[in-house]
């Protein structure tokens, strides 16, 4: 078992929902309680909870402990309201919406019974997501290994490790897991601009691992493959569609694109959860769009572009599933055609 922290928990008496501050990482590691819905939404939103299965299991728990102040006659009304809040934060990880949807849907199938009664069901429901995930996690870990080889180098974009995620992650399980069994597989970091979950989060996990991982300019990517530095691609995925296409943190796609080129293969690795198989391809999936001011001033002492130049600042893109050698999920490894495969698994 790996000894990481617990990004996401109830707090002891369970009035509030505990989580890793992940804008502070790596330089402190903080632990935060959030009782209200607006600083639920604020943490979500300014990313000290992210990773889709995280924001999903995260958003469970706000449910639970919003629910425990509803009154008897006003319990329904306000829970939809702050559900529908919590889901409009972020429109591309389908987790989040998935897990508020199967929160309040097991507070409407209880309709009669007492308050005190749901909101016990509702905690419980919350531990149940997060349990299942981290069971997922393992064995998306357990396959996601199964494609690599000892000495192979791997690149890996964003952060879909524990902090995003529950336990050993999705893209970055396989790493963990190889690194626990004394495996030598080792790793480039894409930093992954602008918000740089690559260079604060998977360094600061992988080295904690005890992973042997180089950090690298996303692109810097490039010229790594073509010089056969890189033997597979892992990353997450916040919504998949039924067709295999992959929503994933900016600049994915690209590097999937430079893979193709140089015969690397790309895995992606996700939990059954992030996959929405009423959305036929990666057209129909929404992609937020962000403040440009995390490409102007971000992380930078000064703003280090010029005052008024505009921005376009997409948080994610999508990799065609013609890009991607395989998918991995707690169901195991799912080779082309997805759109045959997803259905027989998950349709």
């Amino acid at each position: 078992m790996l000894n990481t922290p617990k990004n996401i928990a109830l707090s002891p008496d369970g009035s509030a929902v505990r989580i890793i501050d992940q804008t502070l990482l790596p330089g402190k590691l903080e632990y935060i309680e959030l009782r209200d819905r607006e600083a639920m939404y604020e943490a979500i939103r300014s990313l000290r909870v992210r990773g889709a299965p995280a924001i999903g299991i995260f958003a469970a728990y706000c449910v639970y402990v919003l629910a425990r102040d509803y009154g008897e006659s006003e319990f329904f009304s306000r829970l939809d309201v702050d559900c529908d809040y919590l889901i409009s934060c972020r429109p591309t990880a389908v987790n989040l919406s998935r897990q508020v949807e199967r929160m309040r849907a097991l507070a409407r199938s209880m309709a009669g019974e007492r308050t005190q009664t749901i909101v016990g069901a509702l905690g419980r429901e919350a531990e149940a997501i997060h349990g299942e995930d981290a069971a997922m996690c393992r064995s998306i870990a357990e396959a996601g290994l199964s494609l690599l080889h000892e000495g192979d180098t791997v690149l890996t974009h964003c952060n879909a490790g524990p902090l995003a995620t529950s336990e050993y992650g999705t893209g970055l399980g396989p790493l963990l897991l190889a690194a626990e069994r004394g495996m030598d597989i080792k790793a480039y970091v894409d930093e992954t601009r602008p918000l740089l979950q690559g260079a604060r989060l998977t360094a600061w996990e992988l080295m904690n691992a005890g992973v042997d991982c180089t950090l690298i300019c996303d692109n810097m990517a490039a010229l790594a493959m073509a010089q056969g530095r890189v033997q597979a691609v892992l990353a997450g995925c916040d919504r998949m569609a039924a067709n295999g296409d992959a929503a994933n943190k900016i600049g994915t796609s690209g590097a999937a694109v430079i893979a193709k080129h140089y015969g690397v293969p790309v895995y992606i690795l996700l939990p059954s959860s992030t996959i929405d198989m009423a959305c036929p391809t990666g057209a129909q999936i929404p992609i937020e769009e962000r403040d440009g001011e995390e490409i102007r001033s971000l992380w930078y002492a000064r703003p280090m572009a010029p005052e008024g130049v505009k921005c376009w600042d997409p948080a994610f893109d999508v990799t065609d599933h013609e890009l991607i050698a395989a998918i991995v999920t707690e169901k195991g490894v799912i080779r082309p055609p997805y759109d045959v495969n997803l259905k027989k698994l998950f349709g």
